[in-house]
């Protein structure tokens, strides 16, 4: 939810927030395991290399949710 519209994170940098970087396969089954991801954008999360990885609704729609975001995030604070 502390994710900004437009803006994305990768799994460890999610971990490095928790303080505890060891947790990062962890982090990525709790992202993994949303069942309101509209409503918590799991799709802003990526793999450390900034590859498309580990989004349920398949990676074509995790890429066309991060693409239609960025087109619309200048001048937009969070929706969230």
């Amino acid at each position: 939810m502390n994710i900004p519209y437009g803006k994305h994170i990768s799994y460890m940098d999610l971990s490095k927030r928790i303080e505890n970087v060891r947790a990062i396969r962890a982090v990525g089954a709790a992202n993994g395991s949303n069942k309101i991801c509209i409503v918590v954008p799991c799709h802003r999360v990526i793999g450390s290399n900034g590859d498309l990885v580990g989004y349920g609704g398949d990676l074509w729609r995790k890429k066309w949710l991060l693409d239609h975001e960025a087109k619309f995030a200048h001048g937009v604070q969070s929706l969230f």
